[in-house]
């Protein structure tokens, strides 16, 4: 039988860095198991995808999200050059968002993902309907568009983040016809251990000056093994993208996996350059989103062997528990790096490559 979820765990060190701060210019944390753990916002993750060359190379241009209208109209018009006029599309982003561009500066709101095609597709709906001779008014547009819903989100299917994250509309037609309920949930990534950080006094040194530096400043900092988890909604996904097969969702999913095992937050890259790739990357086939997180709540404590290795231990175990504990019934597969002393388990498949756990994905978890 088919199942609806799709459960993403990752498991993937991180070198000295500081990869997500708060408004403070500190790293993020939170207290699990009663222990300071670093931690990455799913927030920033979603961003770190979306904005990836990874993501443009197979997915096309994300979304843009933003709560300047004004640019936004700009932005459109030269996106949409030749095929709509620039009338055309300020009087369907009036209707969208509910707003009127007649100062310089319009804005929404709230920041939220809008997408050039979505937009054609209502400048088409736009026409259409007065061509026929109907009004074009709000009331009256979001009649007319609420009969062709499978087109807008087939629309909406040219900006894939809008489906898999999500939008929620505030005002104007976009709050009746624009929300979206997004098919990926993503939990903030939190480290498998307790961490306490370093504070790293930097100084900006001026050439040009004899003695001392031309900036003294702070930056906290720390390493640790990060367990990321995403869990996909299958149903949900095909509805937002229109009604597409379950194929192209397997597909879709394969370059989130990928992604979730690559992709890094761009925080200080050019100070840290943790450009560290996942150790494991564990995938299954669920009724029920099913997160392992519980197997660190107990910190991991490392045996002069690393952070890594008892992770992946610590993981396992965990996995093994709640599947006996819950008779959860997935098809499960795995790629682990280096597992250590860790044997495989007979009901998880492991496989010798991101690239082979990708291949099983895409063939819905099936020999």
């Amino acid at each position: 039988m088919s199942k609806n979820f799709i459960n993403f765990h990752v498991l993937i060190s991180h070198s000295p860095s500081c990869l997500n701060r708060d408004d403070m210019n500190m790293q993020k944390t939170a207290v699990f198991g009663g222990t300071r753990r670093v931690r990455i916002s799913s927030q920033s993750l979603k961003r770190t995808l979306r904005k990836s060359d990874y993501y443009k190379q197979y997915f096309g241009e994300p979304s843009i999200r933003t709560l300047r209208l004004s640019d936004l109209k700009e932005h459109f018009i030269a996106a949409l050059a030749g095929r709509y006029d620039a009338v055309l599309i300020e009087r369907v982003l009036t209707l969208l968002s509910d707003k009127k561009f007649d100062t310089p500066d319009v804005e929404g709101d709230a920041v939220m993902p809008w997408a050039a095609e979505e937009v054609a597709w209502y400048c088409e709906q736009l026409q259409r309907i007065e061509a026929a001779g109907g009004k074009t008014d709000a009331k009256e547009l979001a009649k007319e568009i609420k009969k062709n819903s499978v087109g807008l989100h087939q629309a909406m299917g040219n900006a894939l983040d809008i489906a898999l994250s999500g939008r929620m509309a505030t005002s104007g037609l976009m709050s009746e016809l624009g929300k979206v309920d997004g098919a990926l949930s993503v939990a903030h990534a939190i480290t498998t251990h307790t961490v306490e950080s370093d504070l790293d006094w930097f100084t900006a040194v001026d050439d040009l000056q004899s003695l001392g530096s031309g900036h003294l400043n702070t930056q906290e900092f720390s390493s640790g093994v990060f367990y990321r988890y995403a869990s996909l909604n299958i149903a949900q996904l095909q509805a937002n993208l229109g009604g597409v097969d379950r194929q192209r969702v397997l597909e879709i999913a394969a370059h989130v996996l990928h992604m979730l095992a690559t992709e890094v937050p761009g925080a200080k890259r050019g100070s840290t350059a943790a450009f560290n790739l996942a150790d494991l990357a564990l995938v299954s086939f669920s009724d029920l989103p099913v997160s392992l997180a519980n197997a660190f709540e107990a910190p991991v404590r490392s045996k002069n062997t690393g952070f890594i290795v008892p992770s992946i231990s610590a993981l396992h175990r965990y996995w093994q528990q709640i599947h006996r504990g819950y008779g959860l019934d997935e098809r499960c597969a795995e790629f682990v790096l280096n597992p250590g002393d860790d044997q495989a388990i007979d009901s998880l498949k492991r496989l010798g490559s991101l690239q082979e756990l990708e291949a099983w994905l895409k063939k819905d978890g099936q020999e």
